[in-house]
């Protein structure tokens, strides 16, 4: 049982995250489940009187058992690290207002495990995916809906939470779309024709009024769509074109990025476009060699430059 000032630390916490860091609903509900089932584990641990005063005692050995007990719960080793970055990230936030060192904690090494990179689709997949969706639903305006959002997400590399955060008032859509990501990053994201199509059309048979105010994209009842019902027609879709499981919405994002580099899109630019921090991740959204990667790095790099031009 996890005492009532160490649950009142959390809650501060996840609230800090939220406010100062604009994590997502997601990300906020993934930290309280990690970072609670953690602090269960201590408590169990360590008996009846556990607190916050208690996480400065916590051990190397401590953090090793309580791994170990989450493998032996069947935790795959990437949620494993997940978990433990959350940990990590509560541990020190906490360790700066009670003045602890929290070495142990911090110095505990996540689970190895291989990361998966995305596969994107062909262009023909891609296309044929845009097509197929689009017989998933007898409603005409529903079927138009869900054929919006999908372009949305390979037309223009949004994720799905940005899709569907857009609002009445961005409808029609203009050449550029203004999105905050991840973060609150914000970036411009230009809107091809197809795009554009898509949405009006959507706009156009849609029965309900799209206020300014409220979420572009409605459910069957006319609240705000869940992103759920978008994975179960891409789904659906992909079924019926015999195309792998790896295919889901994310993957139209994946898809996006790639063909535009494939087509000699700057690498830099799609990052910027994705709302990427980091170009690594860019790389690995678009599998793109690391040759390639090192010909960015030179031409971007002042120093690089200027020994090329010796």
């Amino acid at each position: 049982m996890i005492s009532e000032g160490l649950r009142d630390r959390l809650e501060s916490w996840l609230a800090h995250e939220k406010a100062l860091k604009a994590a997502s609903e997601n990300t906020i509900s993934a930290y309280s489940r990690d970072v609670t089932g953690w602090l269960a584990f201590l408590a169990e641990h360590y008996g009846e009187g556990f607190g916050a005063a208690q996480i400065a005692r916590v051990t190397l050995s401590d953090m090793r058992g309580w791994m170990a007990h989450e493998r032996g719960r069947g935790v795959a080793p990437r949620s494993l690290a997940r978990a433990l970055s959350a940990v990590k990230t509560f541990t020190r936030w906490l360790a700066e207002r009670d003045g602890f060192d929290p070495s142990a904690i911090l110095s505990t090494r996540a689970p190895k495990f291989q990361r998966k990179l995305p596969r994107p689709l062909s262009q023909d997949a891609a296309r044929d995916m845009l097509e197929t969706v689009e017989l998933q639903h007898e409603e005409p305006w529903i079927a138009a809906r869900d054929v919006a959002v999908v372009t949305l997400l390979y037309g223009c590399g949004l994720r799905i939470s940005e899709a569907l955060s857009l609002q009445g008032k961005d409808a029609p859509l203009g050449e550029t779309l203004r999105i905050v990501g991840k973060g609150g990053k914000e970036r411009i994201v230009p809107v091809l024709p197809a795009a554009r199509s898509a949405v009006e059309n959507y706009v156009r048979l849609c029965p309900y009024e799209l206020l300014a105010d409220t979420p572009l994209f409605l459910g069957k009842r006319g609240g705000a769509l869940n992103p759920r019902l978008i994975a179960k027609v891409t789904e659906a879709a992909r079924m019926q074109l015999g195309l792998p499981s790896s295919v889901t919405p994310h993957a139209m994002r994946h898809s996006f990025a790639t063909h535009l580099l494939n087509a000699g899109g700057d690498l830099r630019a799609i990052q910027e476009l994705l709302g990427h921090s980091s170009l690594s991740t860019t790389q690995a959204y678009t599998a793109v060699d690391s040759a390639r990667l090192l010909d960015v790095y030179r031409n971007a790099h002042p120093r690089a430059r200027i020994g090329s031009d010796e």
